[in-house]
């Protein structure tokens, strides 16, 4: 409960911060202070661990830049250095023209971009500091100096309440179709990919890195010796975001799970050249919830053989091209690509090139607020689509943001989908049974069609939501346009 507490107390002071104005800001300015202290007591653990095996530990944060030098210093008996305590202008000067321009250099003395020294650097890089009042940041700076982060429940309870803020801000947010994925929901889809150790995990559209974060906790049960740690920790997951916040949470979010020196890059993944893709490039598993909607220039759009103006379409050619013949995928879309016409092109070459073998029907409410339905595709590239097995989950209460989806709700998908058995709420199709268009609504044979069954409130939140992406839309073709 300290965590959440503190977390808490943190975004208090935020709120009263002339700098600060959304959950966005408080998540940020939150993240970089926790980063820093997190960063001194992982460095602090390393030197002790040298000191024992008689090694020498080299901090990549040194002198006054240390966290405990400038941000928490104490007296030889463990208690604050009220006296040596900066506060006020002299602490926001300090971080403004000092701190961050320092932490930046390190982009350019690190020995290479796969190592935390460099991601240090490229963070500070994208952030500012928007504390403005030096009383405020001192309040943070001291919450943030009561966390401690040397025992793994103390890292385990961090990472469940830092997600729990990001949760918050994708929520807060959200536009051009981006939600943020709910943990049960990933966690799911990680154990039906299963990827392994050796296998290369990949999310070009990663967000706050969630997936990513995900598929480390559950690879790191099958660690069984220090090669396997390493392959983990430098060879295994690769991530792309395009937006520079997101991007920034993503790369911290992975450290804080425990990966030193997250291979994520910034980067617009829908301009690349998809006729440059060697299988050098490809990799082994795919998990992924693009963004929907949104808009990319008239070029990004030349980029893919099927033309499309929507941009979870353009993903979903991407991560057919991007995975190895064998490869497995994890990918959330909304439910409108199972019978779209703009859809049908782009539905028959994922069956020619891929085994879509299981389609996980969710509900509404799985994403908070968002007003769309979604299905999650499985499917392995190499062999084409035979048959489909759909599984219509169903929690037996409605989802939201006071009744949120867990892990229990997806118990039986997971049991069912091991032998892809049927039962009230699964059932398998032939494809050779689907028409030209590959029309793959979900139509459970098991159950009447379903009235719904949402309150006039959840149906007024669900309008009130697409009138606030239809009007975000209109405001990025307004820009576009002129």
């Amino acid at each position: 409960m300290q965590y959440e507490s503190t977390f808490n107390a943190i975004d208090n002071i935020l709120r009263n911060e002339a700098g600060c104005s959304t959950e966005l800001d408080y998540i940020e300015q939150t993240s970089w202070l926790l980063f820093l202290k997190y960063l001194d007591d992982l460095e602090a653990e390393r030197e002790m661990k040298a000191v024992m095996e008689g090694k020498e530990y080299k901090r990549l944060i040194t002198g006054f830049m240390r966290w405990s030098q400038w941000a928490a210093p104490k007296k030889a008996d463990g208690t604050p250095d009220d006296i040596n305590c900066m506060t006020g202008p002299d602490l926001q000067q300090f971080v403004d023209t000092k701190l961050f321009p320092e932490l930046r250099k390190f982009q350019t003395t690190a020995s290479s971009a796969n190592t935390l020294e460099y991601k240090i650097g490229e963070i500070f890089a994208e952030l500012r500091n928007k504390i403005t009042s030096g009383y405020n940041l001192r309040e943070v700076i001291n919450l943030i100096d009561s966390l401690h982060f040397q025992s793994a429940e103390d890292k385990h309870e961090m990472t469940l309440l830092y997600e729990s803020k990001i949760a918050r801000m994708g929520n807060a947010g959200r536009n051009g179709g981006e939600y943020y994925t709910p943990r049960p929901l990933i966690r799911t889809i990680v154990k039906v990919v299963d990827p392994k150790i050796g296998e290369t995990v990949y999310d070009p559209a990663c967000g706050s890195a969630g997936f990513l974060c995900e598929a480390f906790t559950f690879m790191q049960q099958k660690i069984k010796s220090v090669n396997d740690s390493k392959i983990l920790q430098e060879r295994t997951f690769f991530g792309k975001e395009k937006k520079p916040l997101p991007y920034i949470i993503a790369t911290m979010n992975m450290i804080f799970h425990g990966v030193a020196a997250p291979n994520i890059i910034r980067g617009n993944t829908l301009a690349e050249n998809m006729s440059q893709v060697q299988e050098k490039d490809r990799k082994d598993v795919i998990l992924a919830n693009p963004p929907f909607g949104g808009s990319e220039r008239g070029e990004v759009l030349q980029n893919f053989d099927l033309r499309t103006s929507e941009t979870a379409y353009m993903f979903m050619q991407h991560f057919i091209k991007m995975l190895k013949a064998g490869g497995r995928a994890g990918i959330v879309i909304k439910n409108t690509f199972l019978s779209n016409g703009d859809a049908a092109a782009l539905r028959k070459l994922l069956m020619e090139q891929c085994n879509l073998h299981t389609i996980l029907d969710l509900p509404s409410g799985v994403f908070q607020g968002a007003g769309v339905k979604t299905v999650v595709l499985f499917f392995d590239k190499g062999t084409p689509t035979k048959k489909v097995w759909y599984y219509q989950l169903n929690p037996g209460r409605n989802l939201g943001k006071t009744n949120a989806l867990n892990e229990d709700d997806l118990a039986d998908f997971l049991k069912l989908q091991k032998t892809k058995a049927d039962s009230e709420n699964s059932w398998s199709i032939d494809v050779s049974t689907l028409g030209e268009d590959r029309d793959l609504s979900v139509k459970n044979p098991n159950k009447e069609e379903e009235k719904d069954e949402r309150s006039a409130a959840e149906i007024v939140e669900s309008l009130v939501n697409l009138h606030d992406e239809a009007q975000t839309l209109l405001d990025e073709i307004k820009e576009m346009v002129g």
